[in-house]
Order: structure tokens, then sequence, then C-alpha cells
């Protein structure tokens, strides 16, 4: 089985979780990255005039900086972000409405500094096609060993 992991970081913690649960899945890797980087002010969620607020708010689509060439290739998808308003930033609407993946088997998983993923697969899965099979959140430092027996249980 093909195994794609893709993903969104807006602080460095998602990224860093990406990369093990790609060494974890055998996995190629793949970073979702907006046209317009984000700042320090564009993060600022207290701030309500804050980028990331208008576009959850404003439900916009957040264009990316490039697009997974080969994604026929891969049987399971896995999608990592961070956790905002109890589901996925924009940027990861945006791209799950770029693909097909009928066929495919999707799962997510994020980081989060006080919510939870339970919202997130309800939300994503009508933009997509594809099936999402599972979600998991993990503490930024979650272990090699516990995102190994996640990424297991997907196979």
């Amino acid at each position: 089985m093909k195994t794609l992991v893709a993903y969104f970081s807006a602080s460095g913690n998602t990224a860093s979780l990406a990369k093990r649960v790609a060494e974890a899945a055998k996995a190629d890797l793949f970073e979702i990255k907006p046209v317009e980087p984000y700042t320090d002010a564009d993060l600022k969620w207290t701030n309500p005039l804050a980028r990331c607020n208008k576009e959850k708010i404003g439900k916009k689509n957040v264009p990316i900086a490039d697009r997974v060439q080969n994604l026929d290739e891969y049987d399971l998808i896995l999608i990592g972000f961070p956790v905002w308003y109890y589901g996925a930033p924009n940027i990861i609407e945006t791209f799950v409405k770029s693909y097909d993946f009928s066929g495919k088997k999707v799962a997510l998983f994020a980081t989060s500094g006080g919510s939870d993923i339970t919202k997130a697969p309800a939300k994503l899965q009508p933009l997509m096609k594809g099936e999402i099979i599972g979600a998991k959140l993990f503490a930024p430092d979650a272990s090699y060993a516990d995102v190994n027996v996640w990424t297991s249980s997907l196979k």
C-alpha cells in the first residue's frame, strides 16, 4: 500500500509530527503551503481581524503553492494539520477539494493547543470524494511508538 502524508503546519508542531507519521507509515511527505505564507500576526487567533479568523469566518479558500503531481499512485493519504475552531484550517479544505480521492483511504491527524479533532472528519467529508477512515489528535511531541501504533492500524 503506497502512502502519502500531506500536512499543513502553522508553527512547526504539525511539521515535526508529520515527519514522524511519514517515517512510521513508510510514506512520502508533502507539505501543503499557502501561496501567501502566514505571519505571526496572521495566526494570532485572539485578534478578530487576524487572517486566520477572516478566512474561517468568511469560509475562504486559501490558494496552495504546489500540487501533489501523482496522487493517483497512492492508496492511503494521511492529512495533518493544526486544529482551528474544532476543525481543519481552510487551507486543508482547499486541499481536499482540489483532488479526487475516489477509491482512496484518507485518515486525518492533528495537533492542538486545546481543541479536539472529533468534528474535523464530518466537516471535511462533504468536501471530498473518498472515505475518511480515521482521525487522531496527537500531542506535538508524540512518540514514534504512539504514531507507529496508529499508522499500523490504518493498513
